[in-house]
């Protein structure tokens, strides 16, 4: 709304001006409060909780892993792994099979 009074103009601009100030120092606090936070404790109490089960899923993949290595090896045909590439999930089985990918190319050129 439109005042003609100054004096009630100057006070809602130094409200105003008061409310900037709250907020940038609330700003200030949370950007402190996290640039100085230990972020690994926190991760660490996280897996502290799932670690048995985090643990065990990891074995699980690294097993798998060494399984789809030895199957790659294997296989002779660049077609095949590009099949299997396409169907892979994981990030990891995706590198495992670019890398035999790699390395067949690598014998044909040779």
């Amino acid at each position: 709304e439109a005042t003609l009074d100054l004096a009630e103009r100057r006070r809602i601009r130094s409200a105003i001006r008061e409310l900037q100030r709250q907020e940038l120092e609330r700003d200030e606090e949370t950007l402190a409060s996290k640039r100085f936070r230990p972020e690994c404790s926190s991760h660490r109490q996280y897996n502290k909780e799932n670690w048995p089960l985090s643990r065990h899923l990891e074995e699980e993949q690294q097993a798998v892993l060494a399984a789809l290595s030895e199957q790659l090896e294997a296989i002779t045909s660049v077609e095949e792994l590009t099949k299997l590439l396409r169907a892979a999930g994981e990030y990891e089985e995706r590198k495992l099979i670019r890398a035999a990918i790699r390395k067949l190319r690598a014998k044909e050129i040779e």
